[in-house]
């Protein structure tokens, strides 16, 4: 195994960004410095005590030809779709929405005052899965395994780490995704795979990955070619994301809430949403709560 050191390809900063109703949200890929990630077309991160910043929600919308991925880490958000699935994401729940070939959904505060804290990242599917059936699962944030090591602590939230497994497995992308926790002064190393693209972003304390500081709220787009991530972190100790997926290499054709691989599948969606044609099976539900 290559234990090189992973070096920083890129470190983009959040931009505030009004999105759903007004809410305030804080973007790293899906702006133009990083349009898109293959396979991730997205990161939106909410994190304000302001309930004018996050209170208009995300009223109903459309999705088709991805998957979503919301990760509460504070407060509590409503979701409703065309399906008839139904959850309440509180502290450290997390769900998985594969859209594919059309779903309505919205996603509401259900809290008037408080912080507001998550994340919603955007995972493009290949062209033979976007038009497939779509899936919905939710689960507690007691579902989710945790590993405990000395120098830091491993939320595993999608993938696996270490002997651990979530209950979110994606067989098509093959995303991992962690919340970790590092110690002050601490290191985290993990190795990265040679076929993915892998990316961090860093939303408690500081630290350094190598040599170069990197500043809260921002991502770091990694250079994956079979090499280890190794981040120190700073005094106050530091908290991240951590994620990878294998790129799909196909073109990505976006109009809003539709991704597709061709500007005619984007006239098909628009069509079939204003005819009311767009959502065409009920989702399957898996809840653990």
């Amino acid at each position: 195994m290559d234990t090189t050191t992973a070096n920083a390809a890129r470190v983009i900063p959040a931009v505030a960004v009004p999105e759903g109703a007004g809410v305030t949200v804080y973007r790293t890929i899906g702006m133009p410095v990083i349009r898109n990630y293959d396979p991730f077309l997205l990161l939106d991160h909410i994190s304000s005590d302001k309930p004018e910043d996050y209170l208009a929600g995300f009223p109903s919308h459309p999705h088709r030809g991805f998957v979503t991925f919301t990760y509460m880490l504070d407060g509590r958000m409503e979701h409703q779709d065309s399906m008839g699935n139904s959850g309440n994401l509180g502290p450290g729940s997390a769900q998985w929405m594969k859209a594919a070939n059309g779903v309505i959904h919205s996603e509401m505060p259900k809290q008037q005052n408080g912080l507001m804290r998550g994340f919603q990242l955007w995972i493009n599917l290949p062209a033979m899965h976007k038009m497939d059936h779509p899936e919905y699962q939710e689960y507690a944030a007691e579902a989710f395994p945790v590993v405990d090591a000395p120098d830091y602590q491993v939320k595993v939230l999608i993938g696996g780490f270490a002997d651990v497994q979530s209950p979110i497995v994606d067989h098509i992308t093959d995303v991992s995704y962690f919340d970790v926790r590092i110690h002050p002064g601490k290191h985290f190393q993990h190795h990265l795979s040679a076929q993915h693209h892998s990316f961090l972003y860093l939303f408690e304390g500081d630290g350094q990955l190598q040599h170069q500081t990197v500043a809260l709220h921002s991502l770091v787009a990694l250079n994956s070619a079979g090499e280890t991530l190794d981040f120190t972190a700073g005094k106050k100790g530091a908290r991240l994301l951590v994620v990878s997926g294998k790129p799909i290499g196909e073109p990505v054709v976006q109009y809003g809430p539709f991704v597709m691989n061709t500007r005619e599948e984007i006239d098909q969606a628009l069509q079939d949403f204003q005819s009311n044609r767009f959502v065409r099976d009920r989702a399957w539900t898996k809840h653990k709560q």
